[in-house]
């Protein structure tokens, strides 16, 4: 039998969410908050990969793709969280069009900019889930 993360007994998942808009930041942060999730935020990848490196409790990580600000763009930022911390699964959203074939890493899923928080929330409860 699986360990469903969201019992009401479970210790809640850990989403690090990174986008550079604060807007939307926010947005995410709240509707995975209200769903059950806890949440770290990152303005940008340089700032997201100092989080993981000092916490070792995240399980998912939601990235946007296009990041000004920083050494690297979400897709950059995802192919090397899958690398180093491959048991984090990685959601990619995106304004600016579909990835292509070698811009995801293996596993990772894409939900386009607008999406709808129902869609946030039961993608990343489907990998919460896949991860316990």
């Amino acid at each position: 039998m699986t360990h469903d993360p969201f019992e009401s007994d479970a210790e809640p998942p850990v989403v690090l969410v990174v986008e550079d808009d604060g807007l939307l930041l926010m947005e995410a942060a709240d509707t995975l908050v209200d769903a059950g999730f806890r949440v770290l935020e990152a303005p940008q990848a340089d700032r997201a990969l100092t989080i993981l490196e000092r916490n070792e409790e995240i399980d998912l990580l939601m990235t946007d793709v296009d990041m000004p600000q920083g050494s690297m763009d979400g897709f950059a930022l995802a192919r090397l969280v899958a690398h180093r911390w491959p048991t984090i699964p990685v959601l990619i959203v995106s304004g600016m069009g579909t990835p292509g074939p070698h811009d995801m890493p293996d596993g990772a899923r894409f939900i386009p900019k607008p999406y709808a928080p129902s869609t946030l929330v039961r993608t990343l409860r489907a990998f919460a889930r896949r991860a316990a």
